[in-house]
């Protein structure tokens, strides 16, 4: 029986991918979160062995500073609000917990039936989250794969693994700096629905970036 969390590690390749810089707007009340706290990350760092200390230490030795105090809440909310903005009407939703915030992508619109290649009409929708973390840049970034129920664990934990690494590397190939990423496969083992009715499947099936301040 599988683990429930087992990381992926990728060498540092990028796939090629279009570029857009798509614009829909809206505005949305904030949301601050005052105080500096955040807890551990999953998974191993985009083509390192890293895991959460090491990732937070290779992005200040690179010279990005790390957040503290009243600045953590101040800078998610600018993220949540430029992410709000990009993603309006995309199908992808914007969740704040705290500092953290979490973008939920049905795989239905992001990727094919069984397959872990981008689909080409999310590349657009895909630009504009690596428009926000590029101009945000103290953060780090979880990428969580999940699936339904359908088929065996291992294929489900495998499909999971590498749709949540085509969407990394996606990202990476927009100038997303890759040391700020982990990348976890969770296959079936996290549903958020009823995966007995194809309604609570649907969203079961799904990619989320997790976005936490670099403290």
């Amino acid at each position: 029986m599988k683990k429930a969390v087992l990381a992926v590690m990728a060498t540092s390749f990028l796939v090629a991918a279009c570029t857009t810089d798509p614009y829909t707007g809206e505005q949305k009340v904030s949301n601050t979160a005052g105080g500096a706290v955040i807890g551990g990350l999953a998974g191993a760092a985009l083509g390192t062995l890293a895991g959460g200390n090491d990732r937070r230490n290779a992005l200040i030795g690179a010279g990005i500073g790390a957040l503290a105090g009243g600045a953590v809440g101040s800078v998610m909310d600018q993220n949540e609000n430029a992410l709000r903005a990009q993603l309006q009407g995309t199908g992808v939703s914007v969740t704040r917990t705290g500092n953290q915030i979490i973008l939920n992508m049905p795989s239905d619109i992001t990727f094919g039936t069984d397959q872990d290649a981008v689909k080409p009409q999310f590349y657009s929708v895909l630009n504009s989250v690596a428009l926000v973390l590029k101009k945000y840049n103290q953060t780090v970034i979880d990428v969580f794969g999940h699936t339904d129920s359908t088929g065996s664990d291992q294929h489900n934990f495998d499909l999971s693994q590498r749709r949540a690494l085509s969407v990394a590397n996606y990202l990476s190939a927009q100038g997303v700096d890759s040391r700020r990423f982990a990348v976890t496969g969770f296959g079936e083992t996290r549903p958020i629905a009823s995966n007995g009715n194809a309604e609570g499947r649907a969203l079961n099936r799904r990619v989320e970036i997790q976005l936490s301040p670099l403290t």
